[in-house]
């Protein structure tokens, strides 16, 4: 054996050791189906105000993120997140319904992070008011720790064309003179 043969199957080896878990590895079908379900939980927690379900949806730590379609509603980090969630906690916050459709779900070959995209509905009542985010277009990160999928991060949008409709049926002025956002229920 030549010395640069002995250096590619050398080489081979390491890169063998270091190498992801192929597909071959993880049960996509399994997997697919945990995530599902913790994306489902991270919102429908709220019809029976399971606050332990809610947070073992959530990675534990500083690094966890949501975009919100208000600027004021961006998280960051689970601390920020367990203090919004008092208001889930009042008895007149309840839970009407949630719907989630058109959901993707990629997993990486590691079998560690995986990443989806979907369309939400979800409606509560907040002060004898009823929210509904209708329509939403939903993004996250999920990482496996512990046996578990937890969200890392999180991104709810409005389409522009949607919201421009809504309020045009509303109001026949121009959006910007109607001044209204779609009612957006206090997340997490």
């Amino acid at each position: 054996m030549t010395r640069l043969t002995s250096a590619v199957l050398a080489g081979a080896l390491v890169l063998a050791t270091i190498t992801p878990t192929s597909d071959a590895a993880v049960d996509v079908g399994a997997e697919t189906a945990a995530i599902a379900r913790a994306v489902d939980a991270s919102i429908g927690w709220f019809a029976t105000k399971d606050f332990d379900l809610l947070f073992s949806t959530l990675a534990d730590d500083p690094d966890y993120f949501v975009f919100q379609p208000e600027s004021r509603g961006t998280v960051k980090g689970i601390q920020q997140s367990r203090e919004r969630s008092a208001i889930f906690r009042a008895a007149d916050a309840r839970y009407l319904s949630h719907g989630i459709r058109d959901l993707r779900i990629h997993i990486h070959p590691s079998g560690e992070v995986a990443w989806f995209s979907a369309i939400l509905d979800d409606c509560g009542e907040y002060g004898g008011r009823k929210v509904c985010w209708q329509d939403t277009r939903w993004t996250g990160v999920l990482e496996q720790r512990e046996g578990r999928w937890v969200m890392m991060q999180q991104h709810f949008s409005f389409a522009a064309d949607h919201v421009r409709d809504r309020v045009e049926k509303r109001d026949p002025r121009p959006p910007a003179a109607a001044g209204e956002t779609p009612a957006a229920p206090p997340n997490l």
